[in-house]
């Protein structure tokens, strides 16, 4: 049996000391702030953000989905002030017991989906058969899993039941029963299987079963920098060929930015798949009837148990004011419209409307529904994706919608954006990989693969697990005036790489010297202006920190950002405050005061004005005896120490604990 933890409500007692366990462990659901930890209004049933001591309950899946991390980042806490209710069936018992994966495989040929009501008559017979959809995955760090999982949730659209099945520990005699099979896989080294799909691989191979009657497609994940780019995914849908399996739309191959291409094969793949009645016969004549009722363009409205719920609000009345850019006569403004549009509907649906029904000649770039990492736009001051993001988050009824291009790219027409410095970055920083040979586990063919921890990989895949690098790059306040800043949605890729333990020594170094070059991590002055965008932001803001700490470390704090952190946290530390004139004393001495005596703290110092209104007495002493300054470091910049808010800022984000 296999038992799921499920987490009825979460919350934060007092006393909480902001260590971070919690928010590493499981960011989803935890917040640090300066006071304690929060509970994330998204988790929540009364969307509030605060400690949740009303005990509210968790929303939608998200107790389930989270809740082995929330009772690890529990137990993880130091002073033991996070509690939590596990949901139970109204007895005694603390987990939910799921029927057996063998039993689920077993089950899903025989569910039946409702059927469609609209549509033609044949349509409705299909959907009165056998609706089951097999998804198998084979994943190295998590990518097919997660596009597996996405597929599924699409599925359901074309009145099909998916099943998402992970090929560890499949058998291989079962596939011949899954009349509509999907795969998703990565590729893994030099063109082999992930160690998920391996076995499978091997004993398909061996055991030859008939696939007559069965009829799949594949989505492959690649790396266009290895020569056998998504041979895994190649491999596969030969052998189900070979086997007797019809093809019902071709294979797509995904480089690493696979979520434009994986867009593009569903849209395909899934209603094709979905024509293929319970004989396992393609009913091509529906397919385009087909694709009008999974994209709901059509009359038909599904019903019934298995039908997801549709999560509807209220109409809102709002102003759009849109950025207009005409290259051909250089000229820009803003056209304003009145309108009422569903609270659900994206802002990628509202500019559709305005293009089909006010002008034509708008133009924006579209996305696949699912967060493409282009289709970015700036709304009411937010960089958002506009197939992603809906109105009723970003204004309220009677409110004025303000869309404009992403800041720092230059813009070609309206609010389409020229990605191509973007491009140029990434291509100049090579975030892609070049292993040396390692040892490890082998192929049957005897050629390494190399080793990676569960720990490692997971680690990997969270510091990467952001929607579109193209946003992340204008969440940066630096990007848009420094032409020559890497940014940090490139930044973000060669950290990763420069970490990834199967990267080759000589890669690693030049990566690290990119990262720490002028125009690396060093010109972004302060990433919170990154991470207050949002769970993307905050991942890129806390992995680039981890960076500069690594460089800080790496070459033992020398350099004039080494020495400064390195004085300012010994003061810190010694004092005991977030302190200007320990700052100052500890890195320009006695002398270099006297010297600057008339300049920036000096001059407060002696002259007796400090931030706090104390006896200028206090802050005098500290020219003389430690530690007796006061205050914090104000906003300002003084000739000896250039660009002191880095300071702050760096150690802040590396060193907490003082």
């Amino acid at each position: 049996m296999i038992y799921l933890t499920i987490v009825a409500k979460v919350w934060i007692e007092e006393d909480c000391i902001t260590c971070d366990a919690c928010q590493d462990i499981c960011p989803e659901v935890f917040l640090i702030t300066e006071d304690s930890s929060q509970i994330l209004a998204a988790v929540r049933t009364d969307g509030l953000f605060d400690r949740n001591v009303g005990g509210a309950t968790m929303s939608g899946s998200t107790g389930a989905d989270y809740g082995e991390m929330i009772l690890e980042a529990a137990e993880a806490c130091p002073v033991e002030i996070i509690k939590f209710e596990l949901q139970t069936d109204g007895a005694s018992e603390t987990v939910t017991e799921v029927a057996p994966l063998e039993a689920v495989a077993e089950a899903a040929p025989a569910a039946t989906a409702a059927v469609a009501t609209g549509g033609s008559d044949a349509l409705q017979a299909l959907f009165g058969g056998d609706r089951s959809l097999a998804i198998l995955f084979g994943s190295q760090t998590g990518n097919a899993a997660g596009l597996a999982e996405k597929t599924a949730k699409l599925a359901t659209n074309y009145g099909l039941i998916p099943t998402v099945y992970d090929m560890d520990g499949f058998d291989p005699a079962a596939l011949a029963n899954h009349k509509r099979t999907l795969i998703i896989t990565s590729t893994w080294g030099e063109g082999e299987m992930p160690d998920n799909a391996e076995t499978l691989w091997q004993s398909v191979n061996s055991q030859s079963p008939s696939l007559s009657g069965v009829s799949f497609s594949i989505c492959a994940i690649g790396d266009t920098s290895y020569d056998e780019f998504c041979k895994a995914g190649t491999d596969w849908d030969e052998k189900y060929v070979a086997l007797g399996a019809n093809r019902i739309h071709s294979m797509q191959m995904c480089d690493v930015d696979f979520d434009i291409a994986w867009g593009q094969w569903v849209a395909e793949a899934l209603p094709a798949i979905a024509c293929v009645d319970e004989s396992g016969t393609l009913q091509e004549v529906l397919l385009e009837e087909m694709k009008a009722y999974g994209s709901g363009s059509g009359e038909e409205v599904a019903s019934g148990d298995f039908t997801p719920a549709s999560l509807l609000q209220e109409e809102l009345s709002i102003t759009v004011s849109l950025f207009r850019y005409c290259p051909a006569a250089a000229d820009t403004g803003w056209d304003t419209i009145a309108c009422a549009i569903p609270g659900h509907a994206t802002v990628e649906d509202l500019l559709v409307a305005v293009q089909h029904e006010v002008d034509g000649s708008l133009a924006f770039r579209r996305g696949n529904g699912n967060g493409s990492p282009t289709s970015g736009v700036r709304v009411n001051g937010r960089v958002v994706l506009a197939d992603l993001i809906q109105i009723s988050d970003l204004v309220k009824d009677g409110g004025v919608l303000k869309i404009e291009p992403l800041p720092g790219y230059p813009v070609i027409r309206d609010l389409i954006v020229d990605y191509s410095s973007f491009e140029s970055q990434r291509s100049a920083a090579k975030p892609w990989m070049r292993a040396d040979p390692r040892d490890g586990h082998t192929l049957l063919n005897g050629s390494a693969m190399g080793t990676m921890e569960l720990s490692t990989a997971a680690t990997l895949h969270a510091m990467t697990d952001v929607v579109s690098y193209q946003l992340l790059q204008s969440m940066s306040d630096t990007f848009a005036y420094d032409s020559e800043y890497k940014g940090p949605g490139v930044l973000l890729q060669q950290w990763t790489r420069s970490i990834d333990p199967r990267t080759g020594d000589a890669q690693q170094k030049e990566l690290i010297a990119s990262i720490g070059s002028e125009h690396g991590v060093w010109a972004e002055a302060d990433f919170a202006s990154v991470a207050r965008y949002g769970s993307d932001g905050r991942t890129a803001s806390k992995a680039l920190n981890t960076a500069r700490g690594k460089l800080l470390n790496s070459t033992n704090y020398t350099g004039p950002h080494g020495r400064l952190v390195k004085w300012y946290g010994r003061s810190v530390k010694w004092s005991g405050k977030v302190n200007e004139t320990t700052l100052y004393r500890q890195v320009l001495g006695p002398l270099g005061l006297l010297s600057n005596v008339f300049d920036g703290v000096s001059a407060r110092m002696v002259l007796g004005f400090t931030r706090t209104g104390s006896p200028p007495f206090r802050s005098l002493q500290a020219l003389l005896l430690p530690p007796a300054g006061i205050g914090k470091i104000p906003n300002m910049i003084n000739s000896k120490v250039a660009a002191h808010h880095e300071v702050v800022n760096l150690f802040n984000e590396i060193d907490q604990r003082f």
